[in-house]
């Protein structure tokens, strides 16, 4: 060969080689920042894309090196420092920039706990593109604070041009993913699952607990919890369950200027941050009283228990003040005037046995429930109203109380039924008012909702100690008033003495009673049909009658008009399984389902199905008998704004009646922990396994719902 020809070869050779050894320089220029330094940190701004390509967002990222010892800081700081801050208001073809916070570390200094980066961090930033397929000129401006002994705050200029053509991934793909990796999001990348978050206690120093779940075992995880700006919160304790594979997290709340102010946990969600070495979930929820009554929390600390007590305690107490107390409040009213200026020993007593009534009752509800958990049956809180026989059995005791406060329950009645009634309206007669407070327990089961939810649903829940526990609190709270009275009994014979006025008083008392009927017999209508409820109020209204002309007529006759009154009685009971059996008064299910036609029946095996194609499903657990679940729908749930709110998000409204007994829904409730009604959950593609709402329902509890559970539209429009 020619020397001359080889010297040429050799020079295409090198010239060949060159772009090669100089392409990583290049490429990066092209990619990345050069480092800017500062004191102890620098920073670049890079990419995971060489061009933009046809991508509405480009995947960025701004890369801080620090010193040994030295930190910045994550978007809640902690006890000090400020979060970086990027300006990108200089960039062209720039819409918007997201800027993501991989999980922090926490940091202890002293007395101080803040939250952030040691090291090296990438901060993701997805760059939306303004128009698609043109370059991009990014110009970030960044604002820093890195600290050690000492803080020093940096502005960092940085400025990357991206061209307009293929998006191959960069040299910086990896790393920029490696952190994206690391930002909270749902847990589905990493096997975690938020199970939810109860609050108990005082609004001083609330006690909020926290689940999770996760694939494998938890090993050292850390909870970070933000608020407003006005509430701290407490380093986390936690509790491992089944092997590890759950976590309990707890936090206190206290006022950021303390000395006792009230915490306020409903005007904005908190953030939950769950991290676990290199797994982290993020959730965004506003902790509600029983909101972990699904999870099985294993063991139970005398702390909780004492907790859920003093909840039940006072949702007793309040229970007097509730429209189906109502009816006893009025016997007994009359019976505290009847003591005016009488024996304080006779109102101890009195008062005594009331209290012991509504006590012994509730230990009775609890030991049916102990039994009834014990034979797997599933336990229900107020469902003996599902049943016609025990609405007919309270229409008549109430009729027969009413009629004996209208002075017309003169003459016994065959049998026993006489003694019953003639006993709970005497006022000497210590079964009586035994009997009395037994019977404002019956009647209180369907108005317990709004403040005995969380408490009963925690008992029947758990073992017999619970059980036992809390129901005695609610009995004692509900008892309370009749307590005092007994501790101070001058607080009657105070009152004046009785007199002709106080035939009058009764007649008006006896009106809560009659209404109250009035509402068995609408449940009743419901149950089995209108025209069973009409017949009963038809014989609940001769029984008036033939005790009314009793007093008029002579001594035989009137013997054959208790008779009468008897025999009405019993028809009564008859009336509910007579007349569906004979075909009258049978309800047309299609007009019914007419009247409903915003919602679906109850369907739960549909409710995946559904989630999966992306809609949102909104249950609601009711029945004619709850009280609660008609202020829930009559003041949320079928208004006009809200029904527009549910259209305009296109979210599926489904039904479940248990106004008759219906195992399905009680099972429903039971895989919740819940044992009574009103229930509300919506499920959505945020959260498959259900948002469960509190029992009295406010819009903005139903916002918040909808909104976690992954509906956007219609909340922005409300």
């Amino acid at each position: 060969m020619v020397p001359r020809f080889r010297n040429f070869l050799r020079l295409s050779a090198i010239v060949a080689v060159i772009p090669a050894i100089l392409w990583p320089s290049l490429a990066m220029s092209e990619v990345a920042t050069d480092w800017l330094e500062g004191p102890k940190a620098d920073i670049r701004l890079i990419s995971a894309t060489t061009a933009v390509g046809d991508l509405e967002t480009i995947p960025l990222g701004i890369e801080v090196r620090l010193d040994d010892g030295w930190k910045t800081y994550w978007r809640s700081p902690g006890d000090a420092g400020i979060p970086p801050y990027v300006d990108w208001e200089k960039s062209g073809n720039l819409a918007t920039a997201a800027f993501q916070w991989p999980a922090p570390v926490r940091f202890n200094y002293y007395d101080l706990e803040t939250f952030g980066y040691e090291n090296q961090v990438v901060f993701p930033v997805n760059a939306q593109l303004r128009n698609v397929g043109e370059a991009v000129s990014l110009r970030a401006t960044v604002d820093l604070l890195i600290c050690d002994d000492v803080c020093i705050p940096h502005t960092f200029q940085a400025s990357l041009d991206l061209p307009a053509g293929p998006a191959n991934p960069s040299e910086f793909a990896n790393l920029i993913d490696r952190y994206q990796n690391q930002v909270p999001g749902d847990g589905s990348r990493a096997g975690l699952i938020f199970e939810g978050a109860d609050v108990s206690g005082t609004n001083v120093k609330p006690l909020i607990r926290t689940a999770f779940r996760a694939d494998t075992p938890f090993q050292t995880p850390d909870l970070l919890v933000e608020g407003s700006g006005d509430v701290v919160f407490s380093n986390p304790d936690f509790e491992f369950l089944e092997d590890g594979r759950v976590v309990l997290a707890s936090v206190t709340a206290e006022d950021i200027f303390g000395e006792g102010a009230p915490v306020d946990l409903e005007s904005d969600p908190l953030v939950f941050t769950l991290i676990d070495g290199a797994r982290s979930i993020e959730a965004s929820v506003t902790p509600l009283a029983g909101g972990l009554a699904h999870v099985d929390t294993g063991g139970l600390a005398i702390t909780t228990l004492l907790s859920i007590m003093a909840l039940a305690l006072i949702g007793g107490l309040i229970l007097n003040l509730m429209p189906c107390v109502l009816p006893v409040i009025s016997i007994k009213l009359l019976s505290v005037v009847s003591h005016g200026g009488g024996d304080p020993k006779e109102v101890r007593l009195g008062f005594l046995a009331t209290t012991a009534g509504i006590v012994v009752s509730f230990l009775a509800l609890a030991s049916l429930a102990v039994g009834v958990k014990w034979a797997g049956v599933a336990v229900g809180w107020g469902i003996q109203f599902q049943q016609p026989i025990f609405i007919v059995t309270l229409v008549v005791i109430l009729t027969l109380f009413a009629a004996n406060m209208w002075g017309l329950f003169e003459v016994r009645l065959p049998g026993k039924v006489s003694d019953v009634a003639v006993a709970a309206g005497n006022k000497s007669s210590l079964s009586g008012q035994f009997f009395q407070g037994a019977f404002a327990t019956v009647l209180a089961t369907p108005c317990t909702a709004p403040f005995l939810g969380t408490s009963i649903g925690f008992a029947l829940s758990r073992g017999p100690v619970e059980i036992y526990s809390i129901f005695l609190a609610l009995g004692v709270g509900m008892a309370l008033p009749f307590i005092l009275v007994a501790l101070f009994p001058m607080l009657a014979t105070k009152l004046p003495r009785p007199g002709p006025w106080m035939n009058g008083l009764k007649k008006f008392l006896s009106l809560a009673l009659i209404a109250t009927a009035v509402w068995l017999l609408t449940v009743m209508a419901v149950q089995v049909s209108v025209a069973a409820a009409v017949v009963v109020a038809a014989l609940m209204a001769a029984i008036f009658a033939l005790f009314a002309l009793r007093n008029r007529v002579p001594e035989k006759t009137g013997r054959m008009l208790g008779a009468g009154v008897f025999a009405a009685a019993i028809l009564a009971f008859v009336v509910p399984t007579a007349l569906p059996a004979l075909g009258i008064g049978v309800r047309d299910q299609s007009q019914v389902a007419a009247l409903d036609e915003a919602w679906i029946p109850f369907d739960q095996a549909a409710i995946p199905a559904l989630v999966a194609q992306g809609n949102v499903v909104f249950v609601d657990v009711t029945a004619d008998w709850c009280i609660t679940c008609q202020v829930n729908k009559k003041r949320v749930l079928e208004t006009r704004a809200m029904l527009d709110v549910f259209e305009r998000g296109d979210v599926v409204l489904m039904r479940a009646d248990w106004t008759k007994p219906n195992d399905t829904i009680a099972q429903y409730l039971a895989s919740f922990s819940r044992f009574g009604i009103p229930f509300n959950v919506i499920y959505g593609p945020e959260s498959p396994r259900g948002v469960v709402l509190p029992e009295l329902l406010s819009s903005n509890a139903v916002f918040a719902g909808l909104t976690q559970a992954g509906l956007t539209t219609a909340v922005a429009e409300k």
